[in-house]
C-alpha cells in the first residue's frame, strides 16, 4: 500500500485545501446573512407619542361627582386608557361625558362591576367592547402593527 502526502493543509469546511480560492467551499454560493432591511422594526418611522395605561379600585361611581373627579384624575396623570374595578353600575354599554368614553359591564345590582374609560383620540380607534360578565370587560383598539386588547377583570 502506498500512502501519499498531501503538501496543503486541509483547512476548508469539506477538508479541501485552499489554493487561489479566496471563500471556502462551504461558503461559496450562500448569500450574506444580514442585510439592511431584514428587520422591520428598525426600518419603520418610530412615533413619539406614548399610550399610559392605569388601572384603579374606585369602590363605587354611583356616588355624586365621583366620575368628574376620575377625569380629573386622569387628566392630571396624563393617563389615555383607565380600567376600573368595582363600578357598581347595572347593566353594560357605553357612555360618553366630555372628552371621554366609558365602557362598563355590570350586574343587576349595584355590586360588583367593571369598566374601561379612554380619552377621545384612543376612542376613535377602538374596534369593539365584549362584556364577558360583571367582573370581566375586553376592548379592542385598532394599532399598528396589531391590534389591543385590553381586558379589566376585577376579582
Amino acid at each position: 500500500m502506498v500512502v501519499t502526502k498531501n503538501k496543503y493543509k486541509a483547512n476548508d469546511v469539506k477538508g479541501w485545501p485552499a489554493i487561489n480560492r479566496p471563500v471556502s467551499s462551504g461558503r461559496g454560493s450562500h448569500v450574506p446573512q444580514v442585510t439592511l432591511d431584514r428587520h422591520l422594526v428598525t426600518a419603520c418611522k418610530t412615533t413619539t407619542t406614548t399610550t399610559k395605561i392605569a388601572t384603579w379600585n374606585v369602590r363605587t361611581i354611583l356616588q355624586k361627582g365621583k366620575l368628574d373627579n376620575i377625569k380629573l384624575e386622569m387628566e392630571r396623570m396624563k393617563i389615555n386608557i383607565l380600567g376600573l374595578s368595582e363600578v357598581r353600575w347595572q347593566g353594560a354599554g357605553v357612555i360618553t361625558s366630555g372628552n371621554y368614553k366609558i365602557f362598563y359591564s355590570g350586574g343587576t345590582t349595584h355590586e360588583r362591576g367593571v369598566g374601561i374609560i379612554i380619552d377621545k383620540e384612543i376612542g376613535k380607534a377602538v374596534k369593539g367592547y365584549w362584556t364577558l360578565s360583571d367582573r370581566i370587560i375586553l376592548l379592542k383598539i385598532a394599532g399598528k402593527p396589531l391590534d389591543l386588547n385590553i381586558i379589566q377583570v376585577s376579582l
